[in-house]
């Protein structure tokens, strides 16, 4: 299993999701979170650039990538 940072319905979360060797990628979960959980710079560093490339919406139990330019 892997995570990531994302934002999803345009609120900060942690991304569940299992790669497979087709490179498609089954998504498990998520759950929201606080920025201010998060104390070291590292951990603000991960949320900075994982958010930047991950932006979803949920509906219906599936996640759609929002295009980013």
């Amino acid at each position: 299993m892997n995570w990531c940072f994302a934002l999803i319905n345009n609120k900060l979360s942690e991304l569940f999701f299992e790669r497979h060797d087709d490179e498609e990628i089954e998504f498990l979960g998520h759950c929201d979170v606080q920025e201010e959980e998060y104390t070291t710079k590292k951990e603000k560093q991960w949320i900075e650039k994982d958010t930047k490339h991950n932006q979803f919406t949920y509906r219906k139990g599936k996640y759609t990538r929002i295009n980013i330019p």
